[in-house]
């Protein structure tokens, strides 16, 4: 079986984290989904699991962070094109994400930043091979 990765992120409304992952394109795994949480496939091995936050709280005894107002982790998305960083980047202002920091273009490399309604940031990217071997 290949390695899979689910991204467990608390949010404060399901359906609404739901509608905006959808915006962007990804689909739902209806399967591990419910009132509580929902299952968004970004690729075939991974997944984001957004839980509702007293959900999330029985995972972990550690108190939840505000990702609004703190930062905890960077989920950096690969990309086929700059064009395609843009699209999602589009589809996630659209459906509600802010863009918190400007792009960035160091020519082998092009990225821009899109937090999610809870503050999650992300940062689809894309990356010229040839030149980050050179």
């Amino acid at each position: 079986m290949a390695r899979m990765i689910f991204v467990n992120l608390p949010v404060a409304d399901v359906a609404r984290s739901r509608a905006f992952y959808a915006a962007l394109g990804f689909s739902i795994n209806e399967r591990f989904s419910n009132d509580e949480a929902v299952c968004i496939v970004v690729a075939e091995h991974i997944h984001v699991m957004a839980l509702a936050r007293p959900f999330f709280r029985t995972f972990t005894r550690m108190p939840l962070a505000d990702a609004t107002r703190q930062i905890g982790a960077l989920y950096a998305l690969s990309c086929e094109s700059r064009d395609a960083v843009d699209a999602i980047t589009a589809a996630a202002l659209a459906a509600g994400g802010t863009e918190p920091t400007p792009a960035r273009d160091m020519g082998f490399l092009y990225n821009r930043t899109f937090a999610d309604p809870d503050g999650h940031t992300w940062e689809p990217m894309w990356m010229d091979p040839d030149a980050a071997e050179g």
